[in-house]
């Protein structure tokens, strides 16, 4: 009894100190907000929802009629299938890939964090932490199994049109409880229960065996076993959630809080920045040769270091492979997914792949000013940092394309042209590295779904404005079955407009 009692102690100061400061916060901010202005965001917020809902609701039926109307492959890019997938196995992939964001994300947060201030004084102190920690651990795993459980019912009632509606919510609650899993696993590898390597290799084995469980819930024992597994791994993290180590709740509270007052302000790189903090490890020997060799001129010197960079800063290869294997996949299904359908995961793929190559120009863009003194013109500057970029995304849509005429996409030529698309998808990175903070001044446009930035939203497409429309041509050859010259023709001068545009015109100074 004398041993458990200190801890005791500290643990009901520490409580104390979470409520008092929390009803301190929550004091301060009803002194701020009068019942008018509740109401006023409650009425804009119901009214936006039920519309967006609406909406939704009739988007997913139609979807829905029409993936329960097509007729084996008439509707495909492709001519004919050589290969064919079962649907489960596609709409199981998509669920797999879903909880690694999910678990990824969580491992990047934290997801048991302190925020700047509460680091300030609350890790200092003496006291247990766990009072700390775990309400808004316990709330981050409440808010995704529901989030998960809403997000999945409507791609249930898309991609398994026999079953019954007890059938999905029996599904949905499976996928929620999977979300959970993967939070609480994050929160596994924080406490440093397991190493580095097994924690990842765990996290993984789990997130797949329970992105099986959904296409297998047509009884309600596949969620029950979600469920209990979900409460087992809460029983052991929630004992120990007061020995995470201090370094790491600041770390995932900056993190957490980059990335939120990102999203907040709209600023896409700021989000990229955040998530991508966190990945340390730099490899020093991947260009060391080519770095070692002499240069001639200050133009060479720059296109080499911007190339070392960009090799440096290991450019992630997995999720590159991961989108060309979903573009292939979806073409692959068994009945064939719309036209449409297909044509936008292979523009969603593009910009994902192209904004992943944008770090160097997303990093060099947070100094400008380095930039203004090299011995340089600003063009031969900016084309310096779109020189790689284009060369991964020409790779990375030549890839593509070579792969879409194995399918019978197209003819040959498709290959030139997805490598000339790439060009310009590459320099739309640093268009979008380049963008300004959108500019909160102007004022937002009434619609039917409330009021909606235009500034702020046309500061955020910027960058992702040139990488679709690079990509047209390339969607205009895969329509027809084969490549015009005149599409080629086109999707070169669109290439190298983009590719100038972006070189010779200078950002905008806030």
């Amino acid at each position: 009894m004398l041993t458990l009692e200190p801890a005791g102690q500290n643990r009901e100061l520490a409580a104390d100190i979470v409520r008092f400061t929390r009803r301190s916060a929550r004091r301060y901010k009803r002194s701020r907000i009068t019942w008018g202005d509740r109401f006023v965001d409650a009425y804009s917020w119901g009214l936006g929802i039920g519309v967006s809902l609406t909406i939704a609701a009739s988007f997913i039926l139609a979807l829905r009629n029409e993936l329960a109307d097509r007729a084996s492959t008439t509707g495909s890019i492709i001519g004919g299938q050589w290969l064919v997938l079962p649907e489960p196995v596609l709409w199981t992939s998509v669920t797999f890939a879903v909880l690694l964001v999910i678990s990824n994300l969580a491992r990047k947060l934290g997801p048991m964090t302190v925020s700047g201030a509460e680091s300030t004084w609350w890790l200092i102190l003496p006291v247990d932490r766990r009072p700390m920690v775990l309400p808004p651990f316990l709330r981050k795993v409440a808010l995704t199994a529901a989030g998960s459980a809403i997000m999945y019912l409507p791609f249930s009632m898309v991609t398994a049109i026999d079953r019954v509606p007890v059938e999905h919510v029996f599904v949905a609650l499976a996928f929620g409880g999977a979300g959970a899993i993967a939070v609480v696993l994050g929160a596994v590898q924080q406490l440093g229960l397991l190493g580095p390597r097994l924690g990842k290799a765990t996290t993984t084995a789990a997130v797949l065996g329970c992105s099986l469980l959904p296409a297998l819930s047509w009884s309600p024992w596949p969620t029950a076993l979600v469920g209990l597994a979900a409460v087992g791994l809460l029983a052991l993290v929630v004992p120990r959630s007061g020995r995470v180590r201090g370094e790491e709740l600041v770390r995932g509270g900056a993190v957490a809080g980059h990335a939120g007052a990102s999203l907040f302000m709209m600023d896409a790189n700021e989000v990229l920045r955040a998530l991508s903090g966190g990945r340390e490890r730099v490899d020093g020997g991947r260009a060391a040769r080519f770095y070692a060799r002499r240069t001639h001129g200050p133009l060479r010197a720059l296109i080499r270091a911007d190339a070392v960079a960009f090799l440096r800063l290991n450019p992630p290869l997995m999720p590159p492979i991961l989108w060309l294997a979903a573009c292939i996949g979806m073409l692959l299904v068994e009945g064939g997914l719309p036209e449409s359908v297909q044509l936008a995961v292979i523009v969603i793929a593009g910009c994902a792949t192209a904004s992943g190559l944008g770090t160097v120009a997303r990093k060099t863009a947070l100094v400008p000013e380095l930039d203004a003194v090299l011995p340089l013109h600003p063009a031969l500057v900016r084309t310096s940092r779109t020189l790689m970029p284009c060369l991964a995304m020409s790779v990375w849509m030549a890839v593509l394309s070579g792969l879409l005429v194995l399918l019978g996409a197209a003819d040959p030529w498709l290959v030139l042209l997805g490598a000339l698309a790439g060009v310009g998808m590459g320099a739309g990175t640093l268009r979008a590295a380049t963008r300004t903070p959108p500019d909160w001044t102007a004022p937002p446009v009434e619609t039917p779904f409330g009021p909606v930035p235009r500034a702020q939203v046309g500061s955020l497409l910027r960058g992702l404005d040139v990488t679709i429309l690079a990509t047209i041509p390339l969607l205009v050859a895969l329509y027809l079955g084969y490549v015009p010259s005149i599409v080629l023709m086109v999707q070169a001068v669109f290439s190298a407009g983009i590719f100038l545009v972006v070189v010779l015109s200078r950002p905008k100074r806030t």
